[in-house]
């Protein structure tokens, strides 16, 4: 056992870093436990490992008596003497070893528990430690398990989590499989230090752009803004400092390849790079391409733009579900609405009242908030079914709204399809 029990302790100090003197001492205060329970109610017990050996010994101070009334307290002068102390008299304090028969298997259990509580708690403030200065970066890691709808993964020495809300919802990850993640953040919770990963966050393309393109990674190039729906599109705004480099044509690179690797990695998520500019109108003109728009009109004091074009122009501007003009507003930091050419207003005011009205058919949904999805881009209670419920509660007309809007259209989406062919009976 004794052999055994350094090698484990051998182990652990090589294999996680934990220095050996550290698991010594507390494999100690666990034998000390069970010198207590297997010896009895010592004075003053002690336990004590030698560090070459691996012997366990378990010492006792005892009071040199005449007469021995305690047996936990007192040693007579003849044992004393026989125990190694040749001058001991009454009154004397002697420490005798007093490992019982047997110690060796209790001693093991105990010190077996003690050391993989160590090595946990030694593990988290590893894990601490190592990954305090590390949010932020990229790290390689094996999906390991699933735990509901959270993912687990080994990054060697630690795991690591993904929480449901940093996936990215068009992805499945299979056990085994070695994947990509943002270090977001080192959460201290009840369990310990817990590393938080995300392949969700707007940062990660962000920090994925750094790695592949060096004109951002020297400060050539500025990312001044960037929104992004995981799994469908993101929008980059890139400025140059450097008047000789085009910031678009360098995050693009030769023949597309350095934007290629980064779509790849995002599992052909939609990527934009758009050239930033100071000038507002000409900003969100780059944001919404390509689309092509007719009129600018901006109100500085509520920050909003109010933007005229084609008709034919007018679904590729707002896009689908809105996500175009939504991740531009992001983006900006204004908010827009999108409308029509006066010549063909009333043909397009036509088809709006009729989606006004195929919103307000439907129980749990008033005309004034049926029109003001449509306003917002929503065409269809598809659409509205499958929206991403943060971005509907930003419509300033709908709030809080927007739960019980989404219910309903998965209510109305549900009857359509009781009813047989998926419309309406």
């Amino acid at each position: 056992m004794n052999a055994e029990f350094l090698a484990v302790l051998e182990y652990w100090e090589k294999e996680k870093g934990i220095p050996k003197d550290r698991l010594l001492n507390a494999v100690q205060e666990a034998l000390l436990a069970a010198a207590k329970k297997a010896v009895g109610p010592a004075r003053e017990l002690r336990v004590s490992i030698d560090s070459k050996s691996g012997d366990i010994k378990a010492y006792a101070k005892l009071m040199v008596a005449d007469k021995v009334l305690s047996k936990h307290d007192q040693i007579s002068v003849f044992d004393a003497r026989r125990a190694g102390f040749p001058d001991a008299k009454q009154g004397d304090e002697v420490e005798i070893e007093v490992t019982p028969a047997g110690f060796g298997r209790i001693a093991a259990q105990y010190a077996k528990q003690a050391l993989m509580q160590q090595v946990r708690r030694a593990e988290k403030e590893l894990i601490f430690a190592e990954f305090k200065d590390r949010v932020g970066d990229i790290v390689s890691g094996t999906v390991r398990r699933f735990e509901r709808s959270d993912v687990v993964l080994d990054l060697g020495k630690f795991e690591a989590l993904m929480p449901n809300r940093e996936r990215v919802p068009t992805e499945e990850y299979q056990i085994g499989e070695r994947i990509r993640c943002y270090v977001k953040d080192v959460e201290q919770t009840p369990r310990g230090p817990e590393i938080i990963l995300s392949r969700a966050d707007p940062q990660f393309v962000l920090k994925l752009f750094r790695l592949e393109v060096s004109e951002i990674a020297d400060g050539t190039i500025d990312v001044k803004a960037i929104a992004r729906e995981p799994g469908f599109r993101t929008k980059l705004a890139v400025y140059s400092r450097d008047s000789k480099v085009d910031p678009v044509g360098a995050c693009v690179g030769l023949r597309g390849q350095r934007v290629k690797n980064i779509v790849r990695e995002l599992n052909n998520e939609k990527v934009d790079i758009i050239p930033w500019s100071p000038e507002v109108k000409t900003f969100i003109a780059n944001a919404l391409a390509p689309a092509r728009l007719k009129t600018f009109q901006l109100d500085e004091v509520n920050r909003r733009v109010y933007i005229r074009c084609a008709a034919d122009q007018l679904s590729l501007a707002i896009g689908k579900r809105g996500q175009n003009t939504r991740l531009t507003e992001r983006i900006s930091g204004w908010r827009i609405t999108i409308e029509p050419e006066a010549d063909v207003v009333s043909g397009f005011a036509n088809k709006v009242e009729h989606a006004v009205q195929e919103f307000a058919g439907i129980p749990g949904i008033s005309p004034d908030h049926a029109r003001a999805l449509v306003n917002a881009g929503f065409h269809s209670v598809e659409d509205l079914a499958q929206v991403d419920l943060a971005d509907l509660q930003a419509i300033p007309e709908i709030g809080d709204a927007a739960g019980n809007l989404v219910e309903a259209a998965r209510g109305e989406l549900a009857r359509r399809n009781a009813g047989g062919n998926g419309t309406p009976a």
